[in-house]
């Protein structure tokens, strides 16, 4: 989870950063940057759950050849 919570800080940081360079606009810039990463980290949890299966099933497939 903390991997998770880094990533999301990081991910908040461009998106504003971004948004407001091209807006100019803090108030678009911190809108963007709030929901955005909030939806991409949710998304990034579930993405990482599912490579771990991913990966657990391919071991098991190389342990039994």
């Amino acid at each position: 989870m903390i991997k998770t919570m880094t990533f999301a800080i990081l991910h908040f940081s461009v998106a504003f950063t971004i948004t407001y360079l091209l807006t100019g606009s803090v108030v678009i810039g911190g809108a963007v940057a709030l929901i955005e990463p909030a939806i991409n980290t949710v998304v990034f949890y579930f993405h990482e759950k599912v490579w771990k299966g991913i990966e657990a099933k391919n071991a098991l497939v190389t342990a039994a050849a």
